[in-house]
């Protein structure tokens, strides 16, 4: 659902991180604001209290500007993981421009991800969006636990829903990146096709996202 105003050359984008509670959402968006570059990168707005990390919603907005003057907004945001806060995953939901489901690697949090994914497919459908169209990307996290889940059985367990999986460790900082490129690529794309950014305002794809994910180490 993205917000065009053509008149002003002005694009706003919305991505969700959604998942379990503690499965590292909210570190996602903290290493991302590490690793991204501090020009046109915004505030990170956190809020934590001893339930849940996120109650609320994190957010971290970048800004991009064309070479034809449009203007491009990407908001991240993060959704609270507890059952009891559904009402602020549908309200944060709304209006999503692209998904990451961030799961958690360990053995002990395998249905509880299955859960919370159905929790999210139900939620798009509640706030007028559809699963198999919303740009969508899998990133397992916590890779880096011993007893995590082998990546074979993750992969044969979540390969047939055709949606992109990424191994992560949002802790240690790797895989973080290479998420968040797949899912803004599949974004673009998608805003493309509906408004025809290269074709009439020659936002090329490639150039939108080295901009945008450039790191400063």
């Amino acid at each position: 659902m993205i917000e065009f105003d053509e008149q002003r050359k002005r694009i706003v984008l919305k991505l969700v991180y959604y998942g379990p509670a503690l499965s590292g959402k909210t570190t996602n968006l903290l290493t991302l604001h590490d690793l991204l570059s501090p020009e046109g990168r915004g505030e990170l707005m956190l809020l934590d209290t001893t339930e849940d990390r996120t109650i609320y919603f994190d957010l971290l907005p970048f800004f991009y500007v064309a070479p034809s003057g449009m203007k491009i907004k990407l908001k991240v945001y993060t959704v609270p993981g507890q059952v009891r806060h559904d009402a602020t995953r549908k309200a944060v939901l709304q209006r999503a421009d692209g998904v990451v489901f961030v799961a958690d690697s360990q053995p002990s949090q395998m249905t509880v991800n299955f859960e919370s994914f159905d929790n999210l497919e139900k939620n798009l459908a509640m706030v007028g969006l559809s699963i198999e169209r919303v740009p969508l990307v899998v990133q397992f996290n916590k890779r880096d636990l011993a007893d995590s889940v082998p990546e074979d059985d993750v992969r044969t367990a979540w390969g047939p829903s055709g949606v992109p999986v990424f191994m992560a460790s949002a802790l240690k900082g790797w895989g973080v990146m290479e998420t968040f490129h797949e899912v803004l690529g599949l974004m673009f794309d998608s805003i493309n096709a509906q408004h025809g950014l290269t074709a009439r305002f020659g936002v090329e794809r490639e150039l939108f996202l080295a901009e945008i994910l450039t790191v400063q180490r």
